[in-house]
């Protein structure tokens, strides 16, 4: 179902970085959108017409079955919400550390999945969101490979148990976004601009390069289980 001016879309995560790009090209599309996040108040002032944020706390299923019901019947469900992101070498791997990493990622996304099922339009779409690291590891890379290669997993195999709602993924390499935010200011810029050279197209992506794949996947009604990659062609460089 492409979107309309008839279209809902949620987009969980929706409120900074990639979600937010989402949410920001649906409703330039007519779609009516509903953003929700721990942090809904932040943007609530920001947004375009056609937007609006709720607040929901993802680790919880009971504020998961909340937010649905009031958001009611709809037709695409995107999830990006995630944590800081964290690089760490296997001689430094923390299983607790894993665990918090795996949860949001992948665990509360499978919980959004569930809560949002009553009230998510059968001929509707799935999106979730992975990397590109899941294609490539390296040092540093150990969680973000093995979370996104089991994000993919679990979306083909949802594709197929709940048909015909669409499954998909988008699996971004490295993003300018708030998720980086955690490391220093200077750390940050040279990481971007090593991993730029490191595409084919010379630099790394900005949220609305990602958010155009979501539109797409919306958009593609004969197309589920399949992988979105957005990753300036690292994976062949």
């Amino acid at each position: 179902m492409s979107p309309t001016s008839t279209t809902r879309v949620v987009v969980l995560g929706g409120t900074s970085g990639i979600g937010l790009a989402v949410a920001h090209l649906a409703a330039g599309t007519g779609a009516r959108v509903v953003v929700g996040s721990r942090t809904a108040e932040r943007a609530s002032g920001g947004l375009p017409s056609g937007v609006t944020a709720r607040p929901v706390d993802v680790t919880s299923p009971e504020s998961l079955r909340e937010f649905f019901d009031h958001v009611g019947e709809f037709d695409h469900l995107v999830y990006t919400a995630g944590d800081d992101l964290v690089r760490v070498a296997v001689a430094d791997y923390d299983p607790d550390q894993a665990r918090r990493f795996f949860d949001v990622r992948l665990f509360h996304a499978l919980d959004g999945v569930r809560a949002a099922l009553p009230t998510l339009s059968p001929s509707g779409s799935i999106t979730l969101t992975s990397g590109a690291a899941a294609y490539h590891g390296g040092p540093g890379r150990l969680l973000g490979a093995a979370v996104s290669g089991a994000i993919i997993s679990a979306a083909r195999s949802l594709a197929i148990e709940l048909a015909p709602v669409r499954v998909n993924v988008v699996a971004p390499g490295l993003v300018r976004t708030p998720l980086w935010s955690a490391m220093a200011e200077d750390d940050r810029r040279k990481m971007f601009e090593w991993a730029g050279k490191e595409t084919l197209l010379g630099r790394i992506a900005d949220p609305d390069d990602v958010a155009k794949a979501y539109l797409h996947l919306m958009d593609q009604a004969h197309t589920t289980g399949t992988v979105s990659l957005v990753d300036g062609g690292s994976r062949l460089a």
